[in-house]
């Protein structure tokens, strides 16, 4: 009998510690690196073979190690291991992108509707909204109606907190529009996290300031996506900027609003001649298997990344500077 792990639960080796990732319930849970020896250079071994490989040394360990997988259920034993290969983690996306990221302060002139009409032709499906100043109730309702008609899924909101926008009113903005799929307000005097509950909606409440771009790119374990898309993505292709565009708050067309290269302003230039620049996709190809220190991360396929705030400037494959990782202590700083 061989223990077979359930195809989505996978190992991901950490230079101190590893992990394995369950897909399916969206968890992870740490393992010492020898038992992701065994579950991946030992793959397809009876219980017997393995122990002999360590000359019996370590053979308590060892029952310790399959009675944990067992209890925490991410596997089973089978004598028909052919029959369970592992799951495919080739991805691939017809649409020439998947989300963007629009800013917008007190002088932002964007034409929302042009944007949304030239996203949707792109095959966008998700969009954030980041609102560094003031914004009326009023001026957010337009700004949303422009979305209705597009095949958006998912629209995240982030808005400066003012009187106006009580829990009251963005629970009735959710209702209204359905697609909205989180709300996260800013400059709030208090913290508070709630669902709404028809809608499934979260809206959040953080004392934390956020008055520009470079608020962003905060590597924290508060904001790992663990589900099988984005983990199958991360194999090949930057957790952050893969398939987006953004547009910052005077409508310049970049990666990111925090990376110094435009491509046009949104004004005169559509998202589409800007997406298919020869080199705007360039950073997509920047996956955490290449850059410096977060190769050696147990986190790494879950992570986000940033390429705005790197540690060397001139290092293309540089750490995120935001992150509070050490892989080879396994501690937070």
């Amino acid at each position: 009998m061989n223990f077979i792990l359930f195809a989505c639960c996978i190992p991901v080796r950490g230079a101190r510690r590893s992990i394995i990732c369950d897909l399916q319930r969206q968890l992870y849970r740490f393992i010492p690196n020898g038992l992701y020896e065994i579950l991946t250079v030992h793959a397809g071994k009876d219980l017997d073979a393995i122990k002999a490989f360590y000359n019996g040394e370590f053979n308590d360990t060892v029952d310790e190690y399959f009675k944990f997988l067992e209890e925490q259920e991410f596997g089973f034993w089978t004598d028909e291991a052919q029959s369970f290969p592992p799951i495919n983690l080739e991805w691939s996306y017809s649409d020439r992108i998947t989300n963007a990221l629009i800013d917008i302060d007190d002088d932002s002139q964007h034409d929302y509707t042009k944007i949304f009409l030239e996203l949707d032709d792109l095959g966008c499906k998700a969009v954030e909204l980041r609102f560094f100043g003031n914004i009326s109730v009023r001026r957010l309702r337009k700004i949303l109606q422009a979305t209705k008609l597009g095949r958006l899924r998912s629209i995240d909101l982030l808005l400066k907190h003012t009187k106006q926008l009580s829990f009251r009113v963005l629970a009735d903005l959710c209702i209204e529009h359905k697609r909205i799929n989180r709300i996260i307000v800013h400059s709030s005097p208090h913290e508070e996290a709630i669902e709404v509950g028809s809608t499934e909606t979260f809206i959040a409440f953080y004392v934390q300031t956020i008055d520009s771009p470079s608020c962003c790119g905060q590597v924290d374990a508060r904001y790992f996506s663990i589900n099988i898309n984005s983990f199958v993505e991360a194999h090949q292709y930057n957790s952050c900027l893969n398939r987006k565009v953004s547009i910052d708050s005077r409508g310049e067309i970049r990666n990111c609003p925090s990376l110094p290269y435009s491509y046009g302003n949104i004004a005169v230039t559509s998202l589409h001649n800007a997406v298919t620049k020869r080199d705007f996709s360039d950073i997509w190809l920047i996956n955490k298997d290449q850059i410096e220190i977060c190769k050696d991360c147990e986190f790494r396929y879950m992570c986000p990344d940033c390429r705005a705030f790197i540690r060397d400037d001139k290092g293309i494959y540089s750490k995120p500077s935001k992150c509070r990782y050490d892989p080879y202590t396994a501690k937070w700083t």
